[in-house]
């Protein structure tokens, strides 16, 4: 694991670059020379922060609900007519 620095500059003109250097190791973006920004894959994130990728399904289903929810939608009166080709 290395890492590497891009200048914004550089990253700007080739962020595919950056990005390919991020599989590798951290980046760090520097903003006149200094370092300013740091890129990493979301992996080497969650790691870091202890957190992982929740997908809208496990958020759906961790909301609490009560059982036995009555649904009873009103009927439709859809009235289709043939249509003019002429």
């Amino acid at each position: 694991m290395s890492i590497h620095t891009f200048s914004s500059r550089d990253f700007t003109r080739d962020v595919s670059a950056a990005k390919r250097a991020a599989a590798d190791g951290p980046v760090l973006i520097t903003d006149r020379g200094r370092p300013a920004f740091a890129l990493l894959t979301i992996e080497e994130y969650y790691r870091l922060t202890g957190a992982h990728f929740e997908s809208f399904l496990e958020v759906m289903d961790a909301i609490p609900c009560e059982e036995g929810i009555e649904f009873d939608p009103p009927k439709l009166d859809v009235r289709l007519r043939a249509g003019d080709l002429s």
